[in-house]
């Protein structure tokens, strides 16, 4: 069983741990309410899974877990890595703010941590310029610096993707996403976002789950240098300050300046800890619509996540490679037939 991250489209990954659900090399679950997540090693985002799928596999997690030595825990969360080496998070009975600001700590973490490496490689490679070739080699490794954090970054980022209703994939990149803009929408969603994109139409907006399809995979790349553990508590802060995602979703919707940003919805313009409370909240706002039983939802994510995932993988692949293995199927499948 393998699939693709629905946020960042990237391979889960499989384990051999759990024989119900061979997904994933990080696994959170909360045997009390059923839920069962796959995190993604890339982007630490958390995946929730199909009702189906879940109950078996949270029964054997949990086994798992107690068998387990390795392991971490507080009152409410729990953290046990199998020899083999699939981890597995065990959800308690915590506070929201507390659960809140340990699960997406790790993610916004993860992406800063990053961010620091990336200055710290491009700051050695000036300062060996200066030491090793005085000013002239000094003047290349400062540019080295400069390229490596601003060109390299670029080059490798993949741009951002996704398929609203109309079956047309938009493809962006990171400039387009800055132009992205929130405002009010009178469907179920409560709002409406506006894109930027290469070819098609460029700028256009979205309502329902178009809307929520594209802001979530467009505000991780927004927020891609993270933030510290602090930032991460003042966003929680902030959608408690509302009582609930779909509060402050509301507030940020019908009064952006509120959270520093401008009357025309752009959402760069918010303040750090509002961008990363959107990020959260909207997060949050999709996985309580799946749970209270829209599951085709899930679904579709998970369909979707797939076959964005193998056009940028044939994107990636020479024609000559592409029509190698197709015309391989077709014999295999031919062979298979006869």
């Amino acid at each position: 069983m393998h699939r693709a991250c629905m946020f960042c489209t990237r391979p889960l990954g499989t384990n051999e741990v759990v024989e119900t659900f061979p997904v994933g090399r990080r696994l959170a679950f909360d045997a009390a309410r059923g839920r069962l997540w796959v995190v993604c090693r890339r982007c630490e985002r958390w995946n929730l899974t199909p009702l189906e799928e879940r109950w078996e596999a949270v029964e054997a997690c949990e086994k798992i877990f107690r068998g387990t030595r390795v392991r971490t825990s507080s009152e409410n969360i729990g953290l046990a890595r199998h020899p083999e080496g699939l981890e597995l998070v065990r959800i308690g009975k915590p506070l929201r703010p507390e659960f809140a600001a340990w699960r997406y700590g790790d993610q916004f973490g993860k992406r800063r941590r990053r961010k620091i490496v990336r200055w710290t490689a491009a700051g050695a490679a000036a300062v060996a310029g200066g030491v090793m070739g005085g000013v002239v080699l000094g003047v290349a490794g400062v540019l080295g610096a400069v390229y490596a954090i601003t060109v390299i970054p670029v080059l490798k980022d993949r741009p951002i993707r996704f398929k609203p209703a109309d079956g047309r994939v938009r493809q962006m990149s990171i400039g387009h996403c800055w132009r992205t803009r929130i405002g009010p929408a009178e469907d179920e969603t409560g709002f409406r976002v506006q894109i930027d994109s290469w070819g098609i139409k460029g700028r256009e907006w979205f309502e329902g789950e178009d809307a929520q399809r594209a802001i979530s995979v467009i505000l991780p790349r927004m927020n891609a240098y993270g933030s510290t553990a602090a930032t991460v508590q003042r966003a929680v802060s902030e959608i408690e300050s509302e009582g609930h995602s779909h509060g402050f979703l509301r507030r940020v919707v019908d009064r952006p300046r509120t959270y520093g940003g401008g009357l025309d919805g752009h959402i760069h313009t918010m303040r750090k800890p509002a961008r990363i409370a959107l990020e959260m909240a909207l997060h949050e706002e999709q996985e309580r619509r799946a749970l209270e039983g829209e599951l085709w939802r899930l679904e579709r994510a998970w369909e979707e996540a797939e076959e964005i995932a193998a056009i940028a993988d044939n994107l990636l692949l020479p024609k000559r490679v592409t029509g190698f293995l197709t015309r391989h199927g077709e014999d295999s499948a031919a062979g298979a037939g006869s």
